[in-house]
């Protein structure tokens, strides 16, 4: 992909991200006047859409084919729109519904530009910090505009972890329970923050040491999966595998911790 597509598809998705990061910011006070409901197709109860997400949602798509009308998106509420393209816009309106709903304060727009299945431009904002993180394929990672890198510590002992909790139950909440329970001992300590975009996006800046979650999508994982990479931070499924967008199991962080993490991680039956 030309370096001037890269950079124009990166301006224009930022773009889209402050506009549809307005959304968050001027209704997360009005949390009473906003409409929820359960996500079509699941019978989960933590399966949840607000009429923000989908205002959201509405606006970047709409910002992004202004310029690239011919760009296929995938996005969280509205799917895959079928474009016959090798270029993707794989997009999550808003990364931490819940979060939102309860008017904690951590939440996130997040933007890739994938081609021919390839992530090549990262934009993750968060609205309520007015944190904006962006990355280039093969030009680095930036926080605010300036570079940020993974962090250089190599001991799992003195590495502050994060990780999600599965939303279904299943095999997946089983074998989640046990990568936790070997790995709370081992780490200084684990969050859980409730937004796994953002999480990626901090372990890109060195906020966090390493991150682990099961059962993600696409639009979970591709900007802040290139965000880290381009932080000089590994990602990978937990075969070790770098395709992690088709498996959505993350296993992410600084090159040495991300060693110790998935060597643990591939053994837990």
């Amino acid at each position: 992909m030309e370096s001037n597509l890269m950079a124009g598809a990166l301006n224009v998705a930022t773009a889209a991200a402050l506009e549809a990061g307005k959304l968050i910011t001027q209704n997360i006070t009005q949390l009473d006047r906003i409409q929820v409901t359960k996500k079509v197709g699941t019978k989960s109860r933590t399966e949840l859409v607000s009429e923000i997400d989908l205002m959201a949602e509405r606006t970047i798509i709409e910002f992004l084919d202004s310029s690239y009308p011919e760009f296929n998106v995938l996005s969280e509420e509205a799917g895959d729109l079928g474009r016959d393209s090798e270029y993707c816009w794989v997009i999550d309106p808003m990364d931490g519904t819940h979060n939102f709903l309860h008017g904690h304060p951590h939440c996130c727009v997040s933007i890739a530009l994938k081609f021919q299945g390839e992530a090549v431009v990262a934009v993750v904002y968060d609205a309520l910090r007015n944190e904006l993180f962006t990355a280039r394929k093969g030009g680095g990672a930036q926080l605010e505009g300036r570079r940020i890198r993974v962090s250089e510590n190599s001991r799992l002992s003195d590495s502050l972890l994060c990780t999600g909790f599965p939303y279904r139950e299943g095999s997946e909440t089983k074998l989640w329970l046990k990568t936790f329970a070997a790995l709370m001992p081992r780490a200084q300590s684990i969050h859980r923050t409730g937004s796994s975009v953002l999480d990626l996006a901090y372990v890109a800046c060195g906020r966090y040491d390493g991150f682990w979650e099961f059962g993600l999508k696409e639009w979970d994982i591709a900007a802040g999966a290139l965000l880290v990479r381009e932080a000089g931070g590994l990602v990978t499924d937990i075969s070790g595998s770098t395709d992690a967008d088709k498996s959505g199991n993350v296993v992410a962080g600084a090159p040495k911790v991300h060693e110790k993490l998935n060597h643990i991680l591939s053994n837990i039956k």
